[in-house]
């Protein structure tokens, strides 16, 4: 029977050694069962593990129907920013510590993978956005985020003072630490550290989230993902904007931020018997009794 995804790609963990043995493992696996496998080319040179064609992000998104990463959430997220432009859905074998996104154990990634190959699986659409600065008039920068934007403070540890508005009407002027947008994807992360709401990934809305905030009742808001959010720099002396942690530009006093709904969505496979509830359940240890 022909395998459900015919090429498929294996994405490691970022200078991570430990990927070496489970990439080999897996490409092995997929290989006997008639996939042809891809290596991203920086896996490959980390991991030493040869034997299989190795591609760029841009030649997996236009060769191969299925991505498989090897990592934890954050490897998770730069595989996503990377091909989501290509539709290339994705799946995670978790070798992080949390793992919101990566379903798959390690002890069962045989099982489930050969579950995903021949059909049974479910596929969810998440969405991201897209962020820009301008700065004097003009366009400085265009970033992409399938968790969350972060206007936030520097290294002087010093309040910075940002005004906020949806769809061009103000909503307040605020004095934090900073300010997170968050998809629903990115409200179990750090918008939840920060006391933000889970936003149900089907849920069409952002979370904004005030860092500790100077006022107590500046309050995390849910605004449609249809909104066009508005962050300017009033003030903040080293202040920067981060997209999932992992691109950043440092910010000036009167940069403008402006915060939508990107174009592309990712497109995430899950493995028979994936419940979201049963994973925000495990991953938040609500069934565990109170010592």
């Amino acid at each position: 029977m022909m395998p459900a995804f015919k090429t498929v790609a294996l994405i490691g963990r970022y200078k991570s050694r430990d990927v070496a043995a489970p990439l080999r493992s897996l490409a092995r696996f997929l290989s006997e069962r008639g996939c042809d496998v891809l290596i991203e080319q920086e896996t490959a040179a980390e991991s030493g593990v040869g034997g299989f064609v190795v591609a760029d992000y841009a030649g997996i998104g236009a060769r191969a129907g299925l991505g498989v990463v090897l990592g934890g959430d954050g490897s998770m997220l730069s595989a996503a920013r990377a091909l989501a432009p290509s539709g290339v859905p994705l799946v995670g074998v978790n070798q992080g510590r949390l793992g919101f996104m990566t379903d798959i154990a390690l002890d069962t990634m045989a099982e489930s993978m050969s579950a995903i190959l021949a059909g049974r699986y479910a596929l969810e659409h998440r969405t991201m956005l897209t962020a820009r600065v301008v700065r004097a008039g003009r366009d400085t920068f265009d970033g992409i985020a399938l968790n969350d934007i972060v206007v936030g403070k520097g290294a002087s540890g010093r309040l910075i003072e940002l005004v906020v508005d949806i769809d061009g009407q103000f909503l307040y002027d605020l004095r934090s630490d900073g300010l997170i947008v968050a998809t629903p994807t990115g409200s179990t992360a750090y918008a939840l550290s920060s006391n933000g709401p889970i936003i149900q990934p089907g849920v069409p809305a952002f979370a904004l989230v005030p860092i500790s905030p100077h006022t107590l009742s500046n309050r995390p808001i849910a605004v449609s993902d249809t909104s066009a959010i508005g962050v300017t720099l009033k003030f903040g002396s080293d202040a920067r904007l981060q997209c999932d942690g992992q691109s950043q530009i440092d910010l000036v006093d009167g940069d403008r931020v402006t915060a939508w709904r990107g174009p592309h969505t990712v497109e995430l496979v899950h493995p028979p018997g994936y419940n979201y509830y049963a994973m925000l359940r495990e991953k938040l240890h609500w069934t565990e009794n109170p010592l």
